[in-house]
């Protein structure tokens, strides 16, 4: 649970700000979709090899 003092003065305005940035920070959401259900290894794996193949040509392509 992410829990914010407000400071002396300081607007609800800003504080939800420094909230939000907060739990941005933290990856909740990013981790509760990733343990939604399982992934094989193997997948994952395959995944970062594609990704970082379309990349390379991404950057290749100008030479």
């Amino acid at each position: 649970m992410l829990i914010i003092e407000v400071k002396d003065g300081e607007s609800i305005d800003r504080a939800l700000k420094r909230y939000k940035n907060k739990h941005r920070k933290v990856g909740l959401i990013q981790e509760l979709r990733r343990r939604k259900e399982f992934v094989k290894p193997s997948v994952t794996r395959r995944k970062e090899v594609l990704k970082a193949e379309y990349i390379n040509q991404k950057y290749r392509v100008g030479e």
